[in-house]
């Protein structure tokens, strides 16, 4: 059956496969299943978020829907407001995506994103066009707000604000032509940081680079980090939903050290807790948890999905390997600059440079890489690889997860683009590089085999 969402929204290249109509029709499907009520809508900085804003808002309105028009801001910013402010949300934005593509994200009432089972529910009005049409004076209307004051507020009162102002640190931020240059510096300048930006102004067109925050991208940032002597560098994606940081070493800090340090601190200030992750993160997590007497409870991949673990079991803190953090006593979504800021906090607190906090941390190497797969040939090669490897034993909460005495291999279909990835952890690098190879020519022999047999 064909699908609209993915593991996070719906996304696809624009005036292809994600077009004003999709777009509209979406927003007619989205204001059918809320029936009645507000709306509010934010946009990353992309060159086509006016075109698929107007449109999904069209569609709302239609509905009879009230839409509040949010402007550009970080997507954790649009969440803390939806939860405040009105009945649902929706972002455009495709995060990370290269340029040419766009997305549509829906929030729910309480600020997290929606689940499958609801994302199922507007599907399913999406594919059958039964919206709901109401008289011509019974459409919605739309007003502006601005989102950021009130959550800039939340943020700054998460942390020590006099303690983070009486440190001096230098920091360099890489906004990725995105939104976090609406908020991380100026966050971190009202905390007393000395605030060096890169790639700041909003450009759709991410003429900076890539808005992956991946080290091959950050290539400035890391010269910077070290030639500023800046005690920190950190890295946004598009919608600033996550955060990756260089040490002042100018040290590319993959997300499994972040995760692991704020698991590390948040579980050791509260004397214990519960902690989520999924089962893509570093066993470093796990360590650190269990070591400052909390406990770990594993999902499978998606934030969606470790937020409402983390409602339903009370967990004070969770996030993903790749810079998305929850803070519960915040918000249940992946945030940026809270993370930023929480991190100039601790790097404060422990009066260490920050390559020092991360040498003290269990040591992993992880491995990650990708293979091109057709949609339509996911599920399909998910079985033919539990056959292959069901001599082994293995978690298959998401995907396949390879468990060896000496490390560990997850193989999973991604849910926001037409490939398979790979995640290889062990004690050194060759191990995992050596565990990464062996997969991949396993999964490439098996996705060879089934493109033949079509």
């Amino acid at each position: 059956m064909t699908r609209l969402f993915g593991t996070n929204g719906v996304r696809g290249v624009v005036n292809e496969d994600m077009d004003m109509t999709l777009a509209g029709d979406l927003g007619r499907a989205i204001g059918t299943w809320l029936k009645i009520g507000k709306v509010a809508i934010g946009t990353d900085s992309r060159v086509s978020n006016q075109m698929l804003k107007s449109a999904v808002s069209s569609g709302l309105m239609s509905t009879g829907i009230s839409v509040i028009d949010l402007g550009e801001a970080p997507t954790p910013a649009v969440q803390y407001y939806v939860r405040e402010n009105a009945d649902m949300g929706v972002v455009i934005t495709a995060s990370h995506n290269p340029p040419e593509f766009n997305g549509i994200k829906v929030v729910a009432g309480d600020g997290t994103e929606f689940l499958k089972d609801v994302e199922k529910e507007i599907e399913d009005i999406y594919f059958s066009k039964q919206f709901n049409i109401p008289s011509w004076k019974e459409v919605g209307s739309m007003t502006k707000d601005d989102p950021l004051r009130s959550y800039h507020k939340a943020v700054l009162d998460a942390v020590d604000r006099e303690l983070i102002r009486n440190a001096g640190i230098k920091v360099v931020i890489d906004c990725a032509n995105g939104v976090a240059g609406l908020s991380t510096p100026y966050l971190l300048r009202k905390l007393g940081c000395k605030v060096i930006t890169l790639n700041a102004q909003l450009d759709g067109t991410f003429p900076g680079h890539e808005s992956e925050p991946t080290e091959k991208n950050l290539k400035d940032l890391k010269k910077m980090v070290v030639n500023v002597g800046a005690d920190l560098g950190i890295a946004h994606d598009g919608d600033s939903d996550r955060a990756i940081f260089f040490d002042e070493k100018g040290n590319f800090l993959h997300g499994d050290k972040t995760l692991t340090l704020m698991a590390k601190e948040i579980v050791k200030e509260n004397g214990g807790g519960k902690v989520v992750t999924p089962v893509s993160s570093s066993s470093s997590v796990e360590d650190v948890v269990k070591e400052c007497g909390g406990e770990l409870i594993y999902t499978a991949v998606g934030s969606p999905i470790v937020a409402r673990k983390m409602i339903e079991s009370g967990a004070i803190f969770g996030g993903e390997e790749n810079g998305g953090l929850i803070f519960a006593d915040h918000q249940f979504c992946r945030d940026a600059p809270m993370t930023a800021v929480k991190i100039v906090e601790l790097l404060v607190k422990e009066n260490k440079p920050l390559s020092q906090i991360i040498e003290e941390l269990p040591k992993y190497a992880l491995d990650k890489r990708g293979v091109p797969c057709p949609d339509d040939l996911k599920e399909e090669l998910m079985n033919k690889l539990k056959m292959t490897f069901s001599d082994k034993k293995y978690d298959d909460t998401d995907g396949l997860k390879i468990l060896y005495s000496d490390g560990w291999v997850l193989i999973r279909p991604s849910g926001t683009e037409p490939k398979y990835r790979i995640y290889s952890q062990a004690t050194t690098i060759g191990r995992a590089k050596e565990l990464g190879d062996k997969h991949l020519t396993k999964l490439e022999e098996a996705l060879n085999s089934l493109k033949e047999s079509v």
